[in-house]
């Protein structure tokens, strides 16, 4: 059996604080919640700890504040099985946390305060290229500076790895950080933004990802939420259904589709097939409250693929 996938993400780590409302407030009311959850978090974080949870070999590259959300989320890491050698932190600035309001319908609303992630510089990409070149996929997204992405991305492509992008929170891209990227992987509400047309029919959704894919990324997989995933490249298109779960809270099922989606591309599925399971395990995810925690490890992952038909 060949070993698992090594999966190197350079990104961020946030600290969730995740308050359970009965609906999204009007502005400037006060409302009671219903619980209060603090989790850890941050797009990098969420894909390596989703990939690492589904048995592959995961180093992670961020910045964290010194303080005892840098602390805690260290430890975090380590006790999740990731290489922490490139896991840095600044002595300056504070560690990103991140809001979230979800309501009794299961829709959030998340507001992201950077802090240390801002620290992490291509330099740091540089002190990490060794892991970089020796990892099977590069994982990345846009809550650290584009520039450290970018750097990261081109060590990348000096080793032949392939390497994913999920534009989130979406943000105006250089045409060589798309040029450089093997597949680009944005929601609807940042294709939207990314590409200025709408999505809401799967019509509209493969205009705007073959937009997307006119400006060098070899592979757009457009995730649509219930509406499962579309997966546009050159030569075909198809829409890849999602799966029907009671959702309770969807925070990070975005990042569980991603990290899980690197993970079977490492193993050697094909791309339908990878997304089809990320589609699952995205599902599985929303079923309990929180991020990371309500990630699936690799047996009820699997348990839950076999009674699906998967």
């Amino acid at each position: 059996m060949p070993p698992p996938p090594l999966i190197c993400v350079v990104g961020s780590s946030n600290i969730d604080l995740i308050s359970k409302v009965p609906r999204l407030p009007k502005l400037g009311e006060t409302m009671i919640g219903h619980s209060f959850h603090l989790g850890y978090g941050g797009k990098g974080a969420n894909q390596a700890v989703m990939a690492a949870k589904l048995g592959a070999r995961v180093s992670m590259v961020t910045k964290l504040g010194r303080d005892v959300f840098g602390e805690g989320t260290l430890k975090n890491y380590r006790e999740q099985g990731i290489d922490t050698t490139h896991v840095l932190f600044d002595d300056a600035l504070f560690s990103g946390v991140a809001p979230i309001f979800v309501d009794d319908n299961a829709r959030n609303f998340i507001v992201i305060v950077p802090g240390a992630n801002t620290g992490l510089l291509p330099a740091d990409a540089q002190a990490a290229r060794e892991v970089i070149r020796s990892a099977a996929l590069l994982v990345c997204q846009l809550e650290i500076p584009i520039e450290t992405t970018l750097e990261a991305f081109r060590i990348a492509k000096t080793a032949n790895v392939l390497t994913i992008l999920n534009p989130a929170p979406a943000a105006q891209l250089p045409d060589e950080l798309l040029q450089l990227t093997d597949i680009c992987a944005p929601n609807e509400t940042e294709t939207e933004l990314l590409t200025g047309m709408p999505v809401n029919t799967l019509e509209e959704a493969e205009a705007a990802a073959r937009v997307l894919l006119g400006r060098g990324p070899k592979t757009v997989i457009l995730t649509l939420g219930e509406r499962g995933a579309l997966l546009v490249d050159a030569n075909a298109v198809e829409h890849v259904p999602a799966m029907s779960v009671d959702a309770v809270d969807p925070t990070g099922a975005g990042d569980a589709f991603i990290g899980s989606l690197a993970v079977f591309l490492g193993e050697g599925l094909s791309m339908r097939e990878a997304i089809l399971r990320a589609n699952a395990v995205a599902a599985l995810s929303v079923t309990k409250i929180g991020t990371q925690v309500s990630f699936p490890k690799r047996a009820e992952a699997d348990k839950f693929l076999k009674e699906h038909g998967l």
